[in-house]
């Protein structure tokens, strides 16, 4: 049984029940329905056409569930052979649905369930088991998002903007339950640069192609984090960076710079260096200043206060952390680090503690407690 193909067939399937007038929602039931009796019946009786076969059952099933909503629904559906089609409706199917489940009506949490339920096609115990909620949650979360984008046509722009955020949310969660985000994430990317050109597409398949090889190397066997510095390099994945570079390049090449290929770019520097002390840190700022020009992000100010601080020096580094807001995520952490990088250590100490209990999860949380109780032992000394 290719689950694998089962997923990649999903957003097609979707959108030929679309183009047959079964609206989102309903096609989307019919296709998961579908995709339920193809693991029952393939592994026995594997169909010689697996998209025909789907298309064939979940247009059944779809049929099945308007004729046994009589009370709400009383008109016979009856549609013919599908019609002829151009070599490229089919892409045109599979990139409108990434658009509908990035729908800017959505939350960004139901956006992401829905793209992994209707593009990705994975089941809502997968999805509930990925982001750590019960299934009935889940089911709710994606019953809501249906309905709220029940009544947009399938032949409406979408914003490759905003479906590129999804994704990188995805690709962000990384592993947890029987799915792995990250890959997923990467999976949906690159099905979505095979039927778009954008530039920014191609630079989010590099960035996360970029930071994907680094996974190996980020966490000890006990589950600790590694910092970057720190980390094995010769347990990176050279295979997927020489493919984001690679990726990366071609993006850069069409000279539509956008944030995501800033941020592969800076990844890709890190990739290059073949230890921390060989880190073109001068060119990091200069993408760092890219990137905040595009974004004027103060995420991306306060990781170039970090690489101001290692191209110039510890005091460069704090006099341009002086100038963003403390109130800022990870603010704290970025300010302890320079200040131990200064020769600060009790400063640096204090800050790792404060950091420690503003941490967002676990495995960071300890990772700051281990750095300021490393300073304070040193102080002791």
């Amino acid at each position: 049984m290719d689950e694998a193909l089962l997923r990649t067939l999903t957003p097609t399937v979707i959108g030929v029940l679309g183009r047959r007038g079964a609206g989102f929602a309903a096609a989307e039931d019919a296709v998961q329905e579908a995709l339920v009796e193809a693991l029952r019946v393939w592994p026995d009786d594997p169909p010689r056409d697996p998209q025909g076969w789907l298309v064939t059952v979940a247009w059944r099933k779809f049929l099945d569930a308007v004729r046994a909503d009589t009370s709400r629904r009383r008109r016979e559906i009856v549609v013919d052979e599908e019609p002829a089609r151009g070599p490229g409706a089919e892409v045109d199917d599979t990139l409108q649905l990434y658009f509908l489940c990035a729908h800017p009506s959505l939350t960004p949490a139901s956006a992401v369930a829905l793209t992994l339920r209707a593009v990705g096609g994975l089941t809502t115990r997968q999805i509930a088991q990925a982001y750590l909620v019960p299934e009935a949650t889940m089911a709710q979360r994606i019953s809501r998002a249906k309905r709220t984008v029940s009544g947009v046509r399938f032949d409406q722009p979408g914003d490759v903007a905003t479906v590129l955020r999804v994704l990188y949310l995805i690709f962000n969660e990384g592993y947890s339950g029987d799915v792995d985000l990250s890959a997923e994430a990467i999976r949906l990317a690159r099905l979505l640069a095979a039927r778009t050109h954008h530039a920014e597409v191609a630079g989010l398949l590099a960035l996360m192609l970029l930071h994907h090889a680094r996974r190996p190397a980020r966490t000890r066997p006990d589950g600790s984090l590694v910092p970057l510095a720190e980390q094995d390099r010769g347990r990176w994945d050279t295979r997927l960076i020489a493919e984001g570079v690679e990726v990366l390049q071609a993006a850069l090449a069409r000279d539509r710079l956008g944030e995501f290929q800033a941020q592969a770019a800076i990844a890709a520097l890190h990739a290059d260096a073949r230890s921390a002390e060989e880190t073109d840190w001068v060119q990091i700022v200069e993408w760092y200043d890219e990137l905040v020009r595009l974004t004027e992000s103060p995420v991306a100010r306060l990781n170039r206060a970090v690489a101001v601080g290692e191209a110039d020096g510890p005091p460069a580094g704090l006099a341009a952390l002086a100038e963003l807001d403390p109130s800022l995520p990870r603010h704290a952490a970025v300010a302890a680090y320079l200040h131990e990088r200064n020769g600060n250590l009790g400063t640096a100490a204090r800050l790792y503690a404060e950091a420690a209990r503003a941490a967002p999860n676990l495995p960071e949380r300890e990772h700051l407690t281990r750095q300021a109780a490393r300073l304070n032992a040193e102080l002791r000394s």
